[in-house]
């Protein structure tokens, strides 16, 4: 991929997001009404094998008119070709502005017909629609006509996206997807997430039947129904057309592993979602959940933050119980997602589940946008790297000038290991607990919990002391706010690349070694496997392992 400065372009750079993993990402989006402190919140998981996880930053910037802009497809680099630049960009960090907008997204592909039919003349794709937004928009009214006005003029070459946009005041879902080549631009719709609910989506489109005449909540592309009529997609009312139905049908996979995950946020929220766990299961596809639901209570920065650390636990799909979780009770599973036993008297397909939580997370992050402060100082990005239920999120005032060096672009590669970087440091601690994880993730956590807490409690004396020196000089308080994050980002960095070696040097071997009267005699612990593994070694093996006599 060619390499270019972020000022002049909108060049996604090769260390940046590679090819999206099937069913990857998780978004969770949260109204004023539905939070404690009357702030709205996103969150996103950017998940794939490929993805290296960094901190973007697109400055603030001011361009001559005429400016043009080259444009390259965010997965692959591929150059694309030119649009207009505006004469004046916003200050962009990771998927969040200075104006307070955050966008987030998940790829559910939709129809087969339109993705193998793929409008490849196009140059917008949804990196492009994303990023290229965020440098331009106030609100999240304003992003949602700027995504339709740059798909109309360029064209969409990307697959079928749910796109999670918020501001300040308000939180929509925009479900969108190209109508192949010959026909420019895209279909889609967007929705307000009524104040006090909560809504989500996981690579599944979810925006079934809409109001026609809402435009206050609900806004669409003109052809989104007459598309599908000329199409031969459906012959039904247009009041009773479902974007998601028809545009992206449901499947056995689409519910158990994506639509599931929704359910799990839901169900960890809201009374009576039970009733939908057969959907989730993929067992009833006709019991659909709803778009959003009312939490039973208000929504914290910190509860936001633990919606996003889940593997079904306590559930029917609780990863942590089934055989694949180990003797140490791991929710992880290596994939491919689903398998088979290459046995001719048992062709079945088999899978695991898929939860939000997973190994393959290149970044993850919750935005937070304030409405009775300042743009400058109200928006803030809680940015994490790798697995979300072990990573620390940490605020990223979105008004700021520069991010922390061990999370900035250009620290190492997804194949170029950096002790600098933070994706690798977080890698190193998670990779090493999925060996022995009952025993290590509580240590995880509890520094987790300690870091993401002090921040958390922070911010209340941060926004007091900037407030005191944006009414003086504006450009001072976003200096403070600069030194805050990257002093923040510097604390996460150096807390875990020191428990990495704490870690390492106590469960080393499968042994727990603790200090003993000497450095160089510690107390070690052989726990070994513990007894219902044992129980299960037995049972598979018979008397194979039985001692004859004295061990």
């Amino acid at each position: 991929m060619k390499k270019v400065t972020s000022a002049i372009s909108i060049i996604i750079l090769s260390l940046l997001i590679l090819n999206q993993s099937l069913y990857a990402c998780t978004n969770l989006l949260i109204t004023k009404g539905a939070t404690v402190d009357g702030s709205t919140m996103i969150s996103y998981t950017a998940d794939s094998h490929t993805l290296y996880g960094e901190l973007y930053f697109w400055p603030a910037a001011d361009y001559p008119a005429g400016t043009m802009l080259d444009l390259y497809e965010w997965d692959s680099g591929k150059y694309l070709g030119k649009i207009r630049q505006v004469l004046h960009t916003y200050n962009v960090i990771g998927n969040m502005n200075e104006h307070q907008v955050g966008i987030g997204e998940t790829t559910y592909g939709g129809r087969k017909e339109l993705i193998e039919d793929l409008d490849t003349t196009a140059i917008m794709d949804y990196g492009g629609l994303i990023y290229l937004t965020l440098q331009r928009a106030k609100t999240a009214r304003e992003a949602i006509k700027i995504i339709g006005e740059f798909v109309d003029e360029y064209g969409y070459r990307s697959e079928g996206e749910s796109f999670s946009i918020s501001d300040a005041n308000e939180v929509w879902i925009l479900e969108m997807i190209g109508k192949g080549l010959g026909h420019k631009g895209a279909v889609w719709v967007a929705q307000r997430i009524p104040d006090g609910y909560i809504c989500s989506h996981a690579n599944q489109a979810r925006i079934t039947t809409f109001p026609l005449n809402d435009p206050e909540n609900c806004i669409y592309s003109k052809d989104v129904i007459s598309f599908a009529k000329e199409k031969g997609f459906y012959k039904g009312k247009d009041e009773n057309f479902s974007f998601s139905d028809v545009y992206n049908p449901l499947t056995f996979g689409a519910a158990r592993f994506c639509e599931a995950r929704v359910w799990s946020i839901f169900n960890r929220t809201t009374s009576g979602m039970n009733k939908y766990l057969d959907y989730a299961k993929g067992e009833n596809l006709k019991n659909r959940m709803p778009l959003w639901v009312k939490p039973d209570k208000k929504i914290s920065i910190k509860d936001a933050m633990e919606l996003m650390r889940d593997h079904f636990e306590g559930t029917d799909l609780d990863m942590t119980k089934d055989i694949g979780a180990g003797p140490y009770k791991c929710p992880y599973r290596w994939r491919p997602l689903s398998w088979t036993l290459e046995d001719k008297k048992d062709t079945n397909v088999y899978f695991n589940e898929r939860a939000i939580s997973t190994q393959q997370t290149g970044f993850s992050f919750v935005t937070q946008s304030r409405s009775w402060l300042p743009d400058a100082i109200g928006g803030i990005n809680w940015f994490g790297v790798d697995d979300s239920y072990s990573t620390v999120y940490t605020p990223m005032f979105t008004s700021i000038t520069e991010v922390p060096s061990n999370f900035a672009v250009g620290n190492g590669s997804m194949m170029e290991f950096s002790d600098s970087s933070a994706f690798w440091i977080f890698n190193q601690v998670s990779n090493f607990a999925y060996m022995r994880y009952s025993d290590m993730i509580p240590e995880i956590r509890l520094l987790q919990g300690e870091l993401e807490a002090g921040y958390i409690n922070k911010i209340p004396d941060i926004d007091s002391k900037t407030m005191e020196l944006y009414n003086q000089n504006p450009a001072e308080a976003i200096t403070f706010l600069t030194e805050f994050s990257n002093t923040g980002g510097k604390m996460t960095f150096d807390s875990w690349k020191k428990l990495y070696g704490y870690l390492f040097t106590k469960y080393m071997d499968g042994n727990i070694k603790t200090k003993g009267e000497t450095v160089a005699a510690p107390n070690v612990k052989q726990p070994g496997y513990g007894t219902d593994w044992y129980k299960m070694i037995v049972k598979a093996t018979g008397s194979k392992f039985k001692a004859l006599g004295e061990p």
